[in-house]
């Protein structure tokens, strides 16, 4: 693997982490590869021990951009 670029960011969905890492990458989801890391948990009727989704979000290289 030559240098890939990734992240891993925090939500309260999947969907939520996801569109954090693409902001912060300013990259469209096509440029990207997705590991969800942890699904997350909710706290038991609303009590604090919920835990967010982790992903990890990596920079796939385009044959195009490669020039």
């Amino acid at each position: 693997m030559k240098n890939e670029k990734s992240i891993e960011t925090e939500g309260k969905t999947v969907e939520e982490a996801i569109k954090n890492a693409l902001q912060i990458l300013k990259l469209p989801r096509k440029c990207v590869k997705i590991k969800t890391l942890s699904e997350g948990k909710k706290g038991l009727f609303g009590m604090p021990g919920a835990k967010p989704v982790k992903v990890r979000v990596t920079v796939i290289a385009d044959k195009d951009s490669a020039s």
